[in-house]
């Protein structure tokens, strides 16, 4: 029977679980905070991203417009459903196209629960009813599916990235812009009860919408928030989005050559990892990755073992990456991972990868960043602030300014009290293991050649509870220069 090694892994961290409490309670309780002044001159600039401008022809897409009957090229023939449009450009070939979005909850076609692109596309919401006036915090484009959809979602992503690849592609071959949608799982997922009372239920209080996430077999069904069905190959920009609750990966895309530029989002509460793409370029060149001014937050291990996953950002394979400007918090294994190598044939290609981790905040992680083993088959796990003395400069060329979140950093107050405190206290509430290699079913099994089974059973005071739509985006503009800006 495997035995699950638990407490080295969950509290990973620079203090203990006493003082990790007794920090976020002087944070939290901080009154005097001032916002860190800004680390260098990059994020003195503007960071809020500029989204690329497409010159094809615009859609309009309302809650107000019509099913039917209705060509979406004007305010007043606005479509009543994002897929539909989609739809139409793809019969089209309206490559280039924009589609704006006005604000509502759109769950594509038949209420099904995700919408699926398949050109090079401006997916934009934020807009106002009569589309004179475009914010995406105050006029709020979802895709937020419920209980309904499940069974009519799958596997999909709640917004799936498909048809967009070509193996002989050697440049980009459009762009595809989604900007200010509002992606969260939290009221598909399965939860236990937000019942304080039962230990089974992983709810540290009545403050919790739910009790812990259901672990990854049904009644849970697993998904990624933005995901794509193959490589991308042209560039790729992801913009001023909240991805919350994902019961899989946050964003989960693989590039075959182009730009990747994520920011101004907020991502926070997924399982596995809040973002991971990966290369398809067999020589590793084509693609490069810009993820900055994202918060990250509260990545939660693959189940409540908490033995693997759990990232906030991965740096994957195949693909060059800067990581900048961003804000880590609270990630359940590890804030950033470079735990994939290429070895074997594939070495030299290892060697020009350029993967770059600069001028970021971090606090609460149970580690900053996480490193392969250097033997005893453990992870390397290093502390932001010692990330530029102790890591190579082939493995991070630029390391500066990793920095630990301040004490009596106002930012700190735009995260939800209750769950910060939480994830501060997280602890083993009990565990007992059921083996007894003289029963029955063991004793044959052992005759037959089989191996023995037994029951494990571990109970953790939270694990993947959701997090509240309305308090993440209050995320948005927390801390001037870095994590999500308005």
């Amino acid at each position: 029977m495997k035995q699950r090694i638990f407490l080295a892994v969950l509290l990973i961290a620079s203090v203990s679980i006493t003082a990790r409490a007794q920090l976020i309670q002087k944070l939290v309780n901080s009154s005097k905070s001032s916002q860190t002044s800004v680390q260098s001159s990059q994020s003195s600039q503007s960071s809020a991203s500029t989204a690329k401008k497409a010159s094809g022809t615009i859609y309009y897409v309302s809650k107000q417009g019509a099913s039917r009957g209705a060509d979406g090229l004007s305010v007043a023939t606005a479509k009543k459903d994002i897929q539909a449009v989609l739809n139409i450009i793809k019969e089209n070939g309206d490559d280039g196209a924009v589609i704006r979005v006005s604000e509502g909850n759109y769950l594509g076609t038949t209420n099904a629960g995700y919408i699926e692109i398949s050109n090079w596309v401006t997916l934009e919401g934020g807009w106002n009813e009569s589309f004179t006036e475009r914010n995406p915090l105050k006029y709020v484009t979802r895709i937020q599916p419920t209980q309904e959809q499940l069974g009519t979602n799958g596997s999909k992503g709640l917004i799936t990235i498909s048809g967009l690849d070509d193996v002989m592609a050697k440049k980009p071959k459009g762009d595809l812009i989604i900007d200010g949608l509002m992606l969260d799982m939290g009221l598909e997922n399965a939860y236990k009860p937000n019942d304080p009372s039962d230990e089974r239920f992983g709810c540290p209080s009545k403050a919790f919408e739910t009790g812990r996430m259901e672990d990854a077999v049904p009644p849970q069904v697993e998904h990624s928030i933005i995901k794509s069905q193959g490589w991308i190959a042209g560039n790729v920009t992801i913009s001023n989005c909240l991805i919350a609750n994902g019961s899989m990966f946050g964003i989960q895309i693989g590039t075959r050559c182009g730009e990747v530029e994520i920011s101004n989002c907020v991502i926070i509460s997924n399982r596995y990892s809040g973002v991971r793409i990966t290369g398809g370029d067999k020589n590793g060149e084509a693609s490069h990755i810009n993820f900055h001014h994202n918060t990250v937050a509260f990545s939660w291990c693959r189940d409540k073992y908490m033995e693997d996953m759990g990232y906030g950002y991965e740096f994957m394979t195949y693909v060059n990456a800067d990581v900048h400007h961003n804000l880590f918090v609270g990630n359940n294994y590890a804030a950033v991972a470079r735990t994939h190598v290429l070895g074997g044939p594939d070495a030299a290609i290892e060697a020009k990868r350029v993967t770059n981790l600069y001028n970021n905040y971090f606090f609460l992680n149970a580690a900053d960043l996480q490193l392969p083993s250097k033997g005893g088959g453990k992870w390397t796990n290093v502390k932001c602030t010692d990330i530029e003395d102790m890591v190579d400069e082939k493995t991070l060329p630029k390391a500066e300014n990793n920095l630990e979140l301040p004490a009596g950093d106002a930012v700190i107050n735009a995260f939800d009290k209750d769950y910060l405190e939480a994830f501060a206290n997280l602890k083993i509430i009990s565990q007992s293991q059921n083996f007894n290699a003289n029963s029955a079913s063991n004793m044959f099994r052992q005759a037959t050649g089989q191996n023995m089974q037994g029951s494990e059973t571990r109970r953790v005071s939270m694990y993947g509870n959701r997090y509240n739509f309305d308090k993440a985006l209050q995320l948005f503009g927390a801390k001037a220069g870095y994590g999500a800006q308005k």
